[in-house]
């Protein structure tokens, strides 16, 4: 197994280099257009079972985003439903022989914390204004502007690091049993895995919601300070 911190390129398409993670990446990104498309193109009133797993899983990222947020989830569903989704399944794609699933690299988690960031930024600038969000980060004294802009980047720094460092771990474990071992010893850590990319995938998409939400509720307490009425997020 290749270190993760090392990517050979596959091929390339003009000068661009195509490697592992990107073209694994782009295979979870076509199957789930592809899912999406078949799904939402078959609605009825009396869902099939596949619809009802569905309808299942946008409950759960809609009581994610409310309990965690205290928001209204549509605006935010997408988003956090699309980084759930994609997460989990990369995590699971360890479990196919010869795929190391993009999570395990660092240009994939990087390029996910900084979505999350510009997210962040975007949702805080859209509920206070640019002026407005730009001064949460002199409160309360025009002195800790230095520390919550440092706030702002290692809390995004953090998201990468645990994602990297919890399913690079568990492909590491995985690889080196299966090489001393043998096939079926690994079996139990494979199931260990598929729990680990799932509470890793969770938590990823909890930790989204809650920089975002903490963007947005600051919003909220700097126009209830100024004696304006916060617009609903």
């Amino acid at each position: 197994m290749n270190s993760p911190l090392v990517l050979e390129p596959l091929f390339h398409v003009g000068p661009i280099p195509i490697t592992s993670p990107v073209l694994v990446t782009w295979a979870i990104m076509i199957a789930l257009a592809l899912i999406c498309r078949f799904a939402t193109a078959r609605l009825t009133l009396e869902p099939s079972r596949f619809q009802a797993v569905l309808e299942l899983l946008v409950s759960t990222v809609d009581g994610l985003v409310a309990d965690t947020m205290q928001s209204e989830p549509a605006r935010y569903r997408a988003l956090i439903g699309t980084i759930l989704i994609y997460v989990l399944i990369a995590n699971w794609s360890s479990l196919i022989p010869g795929i190391e699933p993009p999570t395990a690299h660092l240009e994939t988690d990087a390029a996910l914390a900084f979505i999350v960031f510009c997210a962040t930024i975007y949702y805080g600038v859209r509920a206070l204004g640019l002026g407005g969000y730009l001064r949460t980060f002199a409160e309360p004294s025009w002195v800790m502007i230095p520390l919550n802009v440092v706030e702002q980047i290692t809390r995004t720094f953090s998201l990468l690091v645990r994602l990297f460092g919890n399913i690079m771990s568990g492909v590491f474990v995985i690889g080196i049993v299966l090489s001393l071992a043998g096939l079926l010893v690994p079996i139990p850590f494979m199931a260990l895995d598929l729990l680990t990319g799932a509470v890793q995938a969770y938590i990823f998409a909890v930790l989204a919601c809650v920089f975002i939400g903490a963007a947005i509720s600051e919003g909220q307490a700097s126009r209830k300070s100024d004696g304006k009425e916060p617009t609903s997020p």
